[in-house]
């Protein structure tokens, strides 16, 4: 009886210890996951600005060359306004006088 009271322990203190083990080890890797990214966070933040700012020019200059060409069209770009042709008198359309 007596051995089957301490195999009853000794399964329970296997049990336990394993449960145990395996949370130290998860914790261990976590830490040491955690102390990784640590150290790594400067890094990772310079480079997600650099990034940031990297778009940010692209859309500044996408939006300038929008404007310009807004503001190009506006004025009439560089197209000649029409003129009658040359040599060719307009008509009255009533007479001056009457």
């Amino acid at each position: 009886m007596e051995q089957a009271v301490v195999a009853a322990l000794l399964v329970v203190g296997l049990i336990i210890g394993a449960g145990v083990g395996a949370s130290y080890a998860r914790a261990k890797r976590g830490w040491t996951d955690y102390q990784t990214i640590r150290t790594s966070v400067p890094g990772a933040r310079r480079n997600a600005w650099l990034a940031i700012r990297g778009v940010a020019v692209k859309l500044a200059v996408i939006a300038l060359l929008l404007v310009g060409a807004a503001a190009y069209a506006a004025s009439g770009g560089d197209e000649e306004r029409a003129d009658p042709t040359p040599g060719v008198t307009p008509t009255p359309s009533h007479r001056a006088g009457r």
